[in-house]
């Protein structure tokens, strides 16, 4: 049995959650997210807890079983808490800036690049070298992030570039001389 999946999910107080049989709709303080569910997978609730149970062995319900899990696990983490990813952005000259909800990104090109947000998701330029992406569905906040990274993907010679908070840029050696 999948150690994933065979943990339950916690539902903690405010969060209600409604199960029918092809998806799961989790209701929290931020919002309301639906969690498909796959073949062979069924959920169900007790004391104030999630299950995710499987039909069978086969690799396909052995799939599903952990990932169905985990969807859940974090639209109930997404509707309490929220998801953020942090961007940081390197380079002389390189900054961000907020106009309205869109962010306009002035990274070595001959203009300026504006991104718009998808919806649900907040962009946050706390400075010019930072960018915070936040939202409730963890996906989406993963997906804008790196729309906004390959505007200007980090480079490996001097490291300028949008990267992720944390990431280490493999840095290669430029010509001897």
């Amino acid at each position: 049995m999948s150690r994933i999946g065979r943990a339950p999910v916690e539902v903690p107080g405010g969060v209600s959650v409604e199960i029918s049989a092809r998806s799961v709709k989790v209701r929290g303080p931020k919002g309301e997210l639906t969690v498909p569910v796959g073949r062979g997978v069924s959920v169900r609730e007790e004391d104030g807890k999630l299950f995710v149970e499987r039909s069978s062995d086969a690799p396909q319900h052995r799939a599903m079983h952990g990932l169905t899990r985990s969807l859940l696990n974090n639209a109930v983490v997404g509707v309490t808490e929220g998801f953020a990813k942090t961007l940081q952005i390197s380079g002389v000259g390189y900054r961000a800036q907020l106009q309205g909800q869109n962010v306009v990104l002035q990274v070595g090109y001959s203009h300026p690049v504006t991104v718009e947000p998808r919806e649900g998701i907040q962009l946050e330029v706390p400075n010019p070298t930072t960018i915070v992406v936040r939202g409730i569905d963890k996906q989406q906040v993963g997906q804008m992030a790196a729309e906004i990274r390959r505007v200007r993907p980090p480079e490996p010679y001097k490291g300028k570039g949008i990267r992720y908070e944390g990431e280490q840029i493999r840095r290669k050696v430029g010509k001897a001389g």
